[in-house]
């Protein structure tokens, strides 16, 4: 039986401001999005609000796979969370859980129905390991 949403978290070592301008600033989306070296954002749309578009274009570094991840918000409550429905209708939330300074980034969404839930999970979740190495390296440099 196929999973009806998929969940995966990451904890980063700064505080949710910064956190979450990292996650919606376009000019951030694209040094972190993207599960591997072999992966890239080669642009990125996002007002992050309600109502908002978003655009990120994917592709492999050797140009062989590109796809568009795109939606709408549908509620953006800063720096709290945000749920947005995909092109393809489905639907994800995020949201930024806080204590102290660190702040844990808690995506849930419903997976593609023609991939294997584990490929997403696996990919969902080294997105988010590039987004806190990148979230946590800015930090650092701003100390």
């Amino acid at each position: 039986m196929k999973p009806t949403s998929i969940t995966v978290g990451v904890t980063v070592n700064a505080p949710v401001q910064h956190v979450w301008n990292c996650w919606t600033a376009p000019q951030h989306i694209v040094h972190w999005n993207h599960p591997s070296p072999e992966w890239r954002t080669a642009h990125a749309e996002n007002n992050a609000v309600t109502g908002g578009h978003f655009l990120f274009a994917m592709e492999t570094t050797d140009d062989r796979i590109h796809f568009n991840f795109e939606g709408i918000y549908d509620e953006v409550v800063p720096p709290e969370q945000m749920r947005y429905t995909l092109s393809d209708g489905r639907q994800s939330t995020i949201r930024f859980s806080v204590a102290g300074n660190i702040t844990t980034v808690t995506e849930t969404f419903e997976p593609e129905p023609n991939m294997p839930a584990e490929e997403q999970q696996q990919f969902c979740a080294a997105v988010l390991n590039n987004f806190r190495q990148y979230a946590e390296h800015l930090q650092a440099k701003a100390i």
